[in-house]
């Protein structure tokens, strides 16, 4: 009542003042609007009408009241289920009233289903729990095989998202084998059944890459990828895991323990294996390049060859150069042994002429003579013979024996 008294004052009103409706419609919404911030309200969907407009226009209602809604279009775009007939939801909302009926209303925000705040909590206190523990350790990841032979996947057999993980498997690569390990994959308690076929794929040990995967839906619908019996058979897995659960925006705990997160069960497909005619068009190029360099290095092998060839001498050639080499070396030994011939010739003529002087013979021939004593020595001078002592004469032609006779020592 103060806001409504200051409201009043403000618009120069007297308590006697009398107002016109659509003056009373538009203080009641002010003094509404004002003492009401944005708030939250639970409550069940009752009279759900969805206008040509867009817009929505609802009642929430307990055991013992109800209030009339509008949630225009461009706010509930953002919501990803329709409300229908029954539904518990949480709304975030403002308090305001239509003037030109006076309907007291609330003016919806946001909603989701009812009991969600518990379960993002829940997810929440699981997520902390999970992460302090070290399961989220991106140095534990295993890293996904970029060749697999066999690739699992558990999933529903009726789900969609199995139809779409199959095909995308069969367009990138139909020589890989799939092995599925069927489990539901929503509804209540079937947490354990996820975790046991996550299990049993384990210890079957029969594949290479495994898929665990589902389709969108609501945070309810993903729940049983939120439960710790499925974090903790992910984290014992020791197959390398790849998570595609929900949609892009969706997030689960399955996602955080999974070595690899994907945004949707195609994409999980997708980053499973590698694309065979990407693999056969990275092996042309890989191959056409390998055929540029070979031919390149072939080219250059020729040149060179060519170079060296232009360098090369035939064997015959080479004979003949090694004959014309050793022919002028004999000649150069030819001449030289000539030349020490020669000048050895003209060393031993001076050493001949040199003896025939130096003979003994030539000397007597010239009529000198030698003479011996008695023992065969030669006679040098006078005082080596005596008188009536024999003495042996040789002369350049015979000898003669003599007695001496007489003796001149001058």
């Amino acid at each position: 009542m103060a806001d409504l008294t200051t409201n009043l004052s403000t618009r120069n009103l007297t308590p006697n003042h009398i107002l016109t409706v659509s003056e009373l419609n538009r203080l009641a919404r002010d003094v509404l609007e004002m003492s009401f911030p944005l708030f939250w309200i639970s409550g069940e969907v009752s009279n759900f009408t969805r206008a040509a407009s867009g817009h929505w226009y609802f009642s929430l209602k307990d055991q013992t009241a109800q209030v009339k809604c509008v949630m225009f279009k461009g706010r509930n775009c953002y919501v990803d289920f329709l409300p229908k007939e029954g539904d518990k939801i949480e709304a975030r909302c403002t308090v305001t009233l239509y003037e030109a009926r006076g309907d007291f209303q609330l003016t919806v925000e946001f909603v989701q289903k009812a009991g969600l705040g518990a379960l993002f909590e829940a997810f929440e206190k699981l997520k902390a729990k999970l992460e302090h523990e070290g399961l989220f350790d991106t140095a534990y990841k295993q890293a996904i095989p970029k060749y697999p032979k066999t690739i699992g996947i558990v999933t529903s057999p009726e789900a969609a998202a199995l139809r779409d993980v199959l095909t995308t498997l069969k367009r990138r690569n139909p020589n890989i084998g799939v092995i599925i390990y069927p489990t539901p994959v929503q509804g209540k308690g079937v947490a354990e059944s996820i975790a046991k076929a996550i299990q049993t794929a384990n210890q079957r040990a029969e594949v290479d890459t495994m898929i665990i995967c589902r389709g969108g839906g609501s945070m309810e619908d993903l729940w049983q990828f939120n439960e710790e019996i499925v974090a903790r058979a992910l984290d014992e897995c020791t197959i390398p895991t790849i998570s595609g659960v929900g949609h892009e925006t969706d997030f689960t705990i399955c996602d955080f323990v999974a070595d690899l997160r994907a945004a949707t069960p195609t994409a999980a497909a997708e980053l499973a294996c590698q694309d065979l005619e990407a693999l056969k068009t990275h092996i042309y190029q890989l191959w056409s390049r390998l055929e540029r360099r070979m031919n390149t290095g072939l080219q250059a092998c020729g040149q060179k060859m060519d170079f060296l060839a232009r360098r090369l001498v035939s064997p015959q050639q080479q004979l003949g150069n090694k004959a014309n080499q050793l022919k002028l070396l004999q000649n150069r030994l030819a001449l030289a042994m000539q030349q020490q011939l020669q000048t050895h010739r003209q060393a031993l003529l001076r050493l001949k002429n040199s003896i025939e002087q130096l003979n003994p013979q030539a000397v007597l021939a010239r009529g000198y003579a030698i003479v011996h004593d008695e023992t065969g020595k030669i006679v040098k001078t006078t005082q080596e013979i005596k008188i009536g002592k024999p003495v042996n004469i040789i002369f350049g032609h015979g000898s003669a024996d003599a007695t001496i006779t007489h003796i001149n020592p001058d």
